[in-house]
């Protein structure tokens, strides 16, 4: 029977495709099941506590508000806690700069719906979040790719790119998704300089910026920008940078809360937009995370985070060291929740996850993080929701994974 909707879809539907890890996520159902492949923050340190006694206290004193509708732009407090909080890292911005959004995905969602035509092109690091394709992939867009290393975007490259003419850049400086490199200061520097040059704005993505395990502090390119043109007074409307984080990392991803910050004219659009989607973001959700966060907790609480992914870290990197074949390399992220490995030439991913869902683990191949369907010899580890024994033995089974794909591979050559 032929289905009435088949010859119905809109033209952009062709752009559009299910999320691997969403898929690969799936797997996690099964019994036994050891998954590197979801960006997931460890739930044991969701605090439930807090956010228990922040929804009494809520709809006990302002529920009718809590359970009403609101303004498009978010929960006024929340913005200003925002705004405080970012004044920590440099970012001065006002309550009118910020919207919060659904989740950092409605964020990306928006920023194509206001500035991607059919066929712009978008420059962005190789490999990129998936998350940021796909959003951009249903407004039509193209992709003008840059290289990237231990150190992050690659300068030598970015102005042959740049000659491209693309619409905006999009980078994730820190503890990047999925490479776990950070952006070089000096390579701030420059980026900020160059984008500026070209007039090319720059979508800067930073939901793991509070998640440094060592290291100094580097500023954000929103910062960086901002001194530029500024010296020392950061006037965030002349800016060309819009940065957008979350809470998702720190707080909950059920909560599905982060922002935008932008100068005003932007926000507005983005409100225009965000209008015709949910109209505003869950005012109780809102409410209750404010009430969470307002005295202070989250400071302490993002220590407690640290600690933890730390520990995963160091626990994978050393378990990778003793069951990884020679030939496979891999990054040593300074925080945030991923690290890249990086195979022989030639290798492929997605066969060493056949095999090593065979022994009840899983990850992400890395062709889905490069818009252009490369880097086949790459995969993407999470260790920030595993158990430190569960990583350990999980990585043993993908080191048998590998060692036997590299068997195949010399079988054949």
């Amino acid at each position: 029977m032929t289905t009435p909707w088949k010859h119905r879809y809109a033209q952009r539907m062709e752009r559009m495709g299910s999320s691997a890890i969403r898929e690969l996520l799936k797997l996690t159902e099964r019994p036994g099941l050891i998954s590197f492949a979801g960006g997931l923050p460890a739930p044991e340190l969701f605090p439930v506590k807090q956010f228990d006694e922040a929804s009494r206290r809520v709809l006990a004193e302002h529920g009718s508000k809590a359970l009403q509708y609101s303004t498009t732009e978010g929960y006024l407090p929340l913005r200003q806690y925002i705004v405080d909080k970012m004044a920590g890292y440099g970012i001065h911005a006002s309550v009118e700069n910020i919207l919060i959004t659904s989740g950092s995905q409605q964020g990306l969602d928006i920023i194509g719906k206001i500035l991607i035509n059919p066929g712009d092109k978008i420059l962005t690091e190789k490999p990129t979040y998936l998350g940021a394709l796909q959003a951009w992939n249903a407004y039509q867009a193209d992709y003008v790719t840059v290289p990237t290393d231990d150190e992050g975007l690659c300068l030598d490259s970015l102005e042959d790119a740049l000659c491209a003419g693309p619409k905006f850049m999009y980078v994730l400086p820190n503890f990047h998704n999925p490479g776990g490199f950070t952006l070089a200061r000096e390579r701030r520097e420059a980026l900020v300089r160059i984008a500026d040059h070209y007039g090319c704005p720059i979508i800067e993505d930073d939901p793991y910026g509070e998640l440094r395990f060592e290291g100094e502090h580097i500023p954000p390119l929103v910062v960086l920008d901002a001194q530029k043109l500024n010296g020392e007074n950061h006037h965030f409307e002349r800016g060309n940078v819009i940065y957008m984080s979350t809470f998702s990392k720190t707080l909950a991803p059920g909560l599905r809360l982060a922002w935008v910050v932008a100068p005003r004219g932007v926000i507005q659009r983005c409100v225009m937009a965000k209008q015709g989607m949910d109209l505003h973001t869950s005012s109780i959700n809102q409410m209750i995370a404010y009430e969470v966060v307002k005295d202070g907790f989250l400071k302490e609480h993002v220590r407690l985070i640290r600690r933890v992914y730390r520990e995963r870290r160091d626990v994978m990197l050393a378990a990778m060291e003793r069951h990884f074949p020679p030939g496979v390399s891999w990054t040593r992220p300074q925080g945030g929740l991923f690290l890249w490995v990086r195979l022989p030439e030639g290798m492929d991913a997605a066969k060493v996850l056949e095999r090593a869902i065979a022994q009840n683990v899983a990850f992400v191949p890395g062709v889905v993080f490069h818009p252009h369907g490369d880097g086949r010899n790459t995969m993407r580890l999470n260790f920030s929701n595993a158990q430190p024994e569960q990583i350990e033995l999980g990585i043993a089974r993908i080191g048998v994974a590998l060692a036997q794909e590299m068997e195949q591979e010399l079988a054949f050559a």
